[in-house]
């Protein structure tokens, strides 16, 4: 609102101006009476002393503005990283909900189930639901939470149907400055988030080839200098394996595994033998700056990532991934995309019989990938606060589609496009997705039988079916 200019009868200029001895003397009285200053009634005999007083008086006011203006910055920077932190917390299923305490520990939980409806003719892989509208079990977890003066840390462990496996541990120090250190089995720093670009139930192909929401091995080093926030990180090897049937593949997290695969292409048996991948000493660096003068908030960064494998049957080789990407905020709207580049080097001489494919596995199943792809990924999604709706908090819909363009062999790329929504309500947190795919382990047929490797089909290495396939898909979780 803008206040007005014009003068009242009482404001004449010339009945209301006082002598120049009288001014000086009404503003030091003036001034003692706002800053309790008694001392600057004695100091208006005084000119030159009011005004040196006065100027020191100026000099502690800018000070004092300047330290205000640091601490609203702070808390501003702080409050954005709260608002984060709790978008993350949301994002991964895990609303607001009465957790019990214990000390400095924090102790919680979530079951989920999970209806399925799609496209499922051989029903070869996973399917983490079923096949042709099922409902099914499909998550309970533990989580734990350390909180002691500045000694930190996380603790979960997940159980599926036939197998489980630790999700998430780590102990780390919150340094004076804001920056923290976490050692254990901890978030892998690449990409926009921890998710991706992802708000979807299934992701984005990142994650189908280890490149987001990936646990490993190592201590983490994170850090904010002005709008950068700064990720360092050393990897010993991928997380461990859990209870399961697989060899090497009860696990969150895909990578490189170990493996039975039945049938090489060139008819050899080897399933007797395990072959396969490991991952170790892995290096990683994320740099993200954040413009957020203009309505339009902005999140632009860069990932790298550099390792080695080890080879089972194989000489060893190594891994690279370099990624570029960008989120935007305005309002309620968020924009999010990611450009990224990967290559699995490895020597063509091992049970596969090429340099093409490495198998990756995760949710006690594993499947080889094409070694070489550029992955685009975007995200559209809209936050809306139900607050006129009593059994409803929010709901976010969305829209988001990756690509695997492979780089080598005569492979059809993998695609992956989602629409849908995620409700929640107190502990509850909902997804329903309809989801397209040419080409993803969860969406559609897997194939016929490993013998087909190279030659026919695989969704993440040959894609030889080269279908698009459906699953409607709904995931009810409860988190307490």
């Amino acid at each position: 609102m803008k206040h007005s200019t014009a003068r009242t009868a009482g404001d004449s200029p010339k009945s209301s101006q006082p002598t120049p001895r009288s001014s000086g003397t009404l503003l030091a009285i003036g001034l003692a009476a706002i800053v309790g200053a008694p001392e600057l009634v004695f100091a208006a005999a005084d000119p030159a002393a009011l005004e040196r007083r006065v100027r020191e008086l100026q000099r502690q006011l800018d000070q004092a503005q300047a330290e205000l203006a640091e601490a609203r910055a702070e808390t501003v920077a702080a409050t954005a990283k709260a608002d984060a932190a709790e978008a993350e917390l949301v994002q991964a299923g895990s609303p607001q909900a009465d957790k019990i305490q214990v000390g400095p520990l924090t102790i919680g939980g979530a079951m989920r189930a999970n209806y399925v409806l799609g496209d499922y003719p051989n029903r070869q892989g996973p399917s983490r639901g079923g096949n042709g509208g099922n409902v099914e079990l499909d998550t309970f977890r533990i989580n734990m939470a350390l909180k002691y003066e500045q000694l930190v840390g996380q603790l979960e462990y997940r159980w599926y149907d036939g197998y489980n496996f630790l999700h998430t541990g780590w102990l780390g120090w919150d340094f004076d400055d804001g920056s923290q250190i976490q050692v254990g089995v901890n978030r892998v720093p690449f990409g926009p988030g921890p998710y991706g670009v992802s708000q979807s139930w299934f992701f984005d192909q990142h994650y189908y080839v280890g490149l987001s929401d990936d646990m490993d091995l190592g201590v983490k080093y994170v850090t904010s200098i002005d709008n950068w926030d700064i990720d360092v990180a050393y990897y010993a090897r991928s997380n461990w394996n859990g209870r399961g049937n697989s060899r090497d593949s009860a696990r969150y997290s895909y990578g490189p595994v170990i493996w039975d695969a039945g049938l090489a292409p060139n008819g050899d048996l080897i399933g007797a033998l395990p072959n396969g991948y490991q991952e170790r000493n892995q290096f990683n660096v994320r740099a993200i700056y954040t413009l957020d003068q203009g309505a339009v908030e902005t999140a632009l960064g860069a990932s790298l990532q550099y390792g080695q494998v080890k080879g089972r049957r194989a000489d060893d080789g190594d891994h690279w991934a370099a990624s570029v990407h960008m989120t935007n905020s305005w309002n309620n709207w968020l924009l999010a995309a990611q450009l990224t580049r990967y290559q699995l080097n490895i020597d063509d001489d091992n049970p596969l019989g090429t340099d093409e494919l490495l198998p990756m596995g995760a949710y006690d199943f594993a499947w080889p990938v094409a070694t070489d792809a550029w992955l685009p990924a975007i995200s559209l999604s809209y936050l809306y606060e139900t607050r006129q709706i009593p059994w409803l908090d929010s709901v976010r819909p969305y829209v988001e589609y990756s690509s695997i363009v492979k780089q080598q062999g005569d492979f059809n790329d993998s695609q992956l496009a989602v629409v849908g929504a995620a409700w929640a309500r107190g502990g509850w947190y909902i997804y329903t997705d309809l989801a397209f795919s040419d080409g993803n382990y969860f969406v559609g047929d897997k194939g016929d039988n490993y013998s087909n490797i190279v030659d026919g089909v695989g969704d993440f290495g040959v894609n030889g079916n080269d279908d698009w396939n459906y699953r409607f898909n709904i995931n009810f979780g409860y988190y307490f």
